[in-house]
């Protein structure tokens, strides 16, 4: 892990030569499957947790990192996310997909590594977390998985980029973490094209099954965060904090702006052809427009004359 602030663009760059002039794709097709799993397979890059060198903080830096309450349920999920990815794997006969599927866990087990890390290099204390049982339907944990990334990290992109932005976090400790938004970036992108993919392949009635799955995964998500959001009084991850406890000055409608112009900036140089994620930033950018005409008549209107 380079550690550079614009890794990003690096992973991105890299990616080009995974199909990004590979003209139309037809979805479901064999062409497909090996473009969207080529792009993460071609694209990961190669860092170690145990080799991060991590900036000394000072100690207004380090209250401010240690404050925030998310780090206990972070270090929870990517450890979920891993067993749940590998456990689909274990499913899935196709050589190339099975490879690929692995390669997504390990990257969310390395992800979990480095904010173990984290902790323990900055003394952040941790609540006590539950074991993963393994699943019982490894698909429906995949979904969960992959839906979970599409809703959390559409905001975790816009909330790293204000953070940035306000210097709340200190650039060496963002340089860090650049690589692995990227990572979720990839992740995501895999995801949306395995499930355009799966879904073509199925026979008619499972297909039917499988648009009720999604369904129930999405309705399940949205509860499990109205729930925690609840119990933990809305700071149980970045999507539930919002951008308050990160020190930025920004509107609903404007943190919303921003959340869609860094979804969209995270997703260049990979293969034009590859669907990205949809439905969360449909959602925003109504919510964005719904708010931004209340701001519009709330204004206070000039005076005649």
């Amino acid at each position: 892990m380079t550690g550079r602030s614009d890794a990003w663009a690096a992973v991105a760059q890299a990616s080009e030569g995974a199909g990004r002039n590979g003209g139309a794709l037809a979805l479901g097709s064999d062409s497909h499957k090996e473009r969207f799993c080529r792009m993460l397979l071609d694209t990961s890059e190669a860092w170690e947790a145990a080799r991060i060198a991590w900036p000394a903080l000072d100690d207004e830096a380090q209250a401010r990192l240690t404050g925030l309450p998310i780090w206990d349920i972070a270090v929870a999920t990517e450890g979920k996310a891993s067993k749940y990815v590998l456990s689909y794997a274990a499913t899935v006969g196709d050589p190339l997909l099975g490879e690929a599927l692995r390669r997504n866990a390990f990257e969310e087990a390395r992800h979990g590594k480095l904010l173990s890390a984290m902790v323990a290099r900055y003394g952040i204390a941790l609540g006590a977390v539950a074991p993963c049982a393994e699943p019982q339907d490894p698909e429906w944990a995949f979904m969960v998985t992959g839906y979970s990334e599409c809703i959390d990290s559409f905001f975790a992109f816009g909330l790293f980029a204000a953070a940035r932005q306000s210097g709340f976090f200190p650039i060496e400790l963002v340089q860090v973490f650049e690589p692995v938004m990227q990572e979720e970036c990839r992740h995501i992108l895999f995801f949306v094209n395995w499930a355009a993919w799966h879904r073509r392949n199925l026979p008619w009635w499972p297909r039917a099954r499988f648009a009720a799955k999604t369904l129930g995964v999405w309705l399940f998500l949205i509860w499990e965060r109205i729930k925690t959001a609840r119990d933990i009084g809305g700071g149980s991850n970045f999507t539930a904090i919002g951008h308050e406890p990160i020190g930025v000055d920004l509107g609903p409608a404007q943190l919303l702006q921003l959340c869609l112009s860094e979804n969209e900036r995270r997703f260049i140089g990979y293969d034009d052809a590859l669907p990205r994620p949809a439905l969360v930033p449909r959602l925003a950018r109504l919510a964005c427009r719904l708010l931004l005409m209340t701001q519009r008549r709330a204004a206070p209107q000039p005076s005649p004359g």
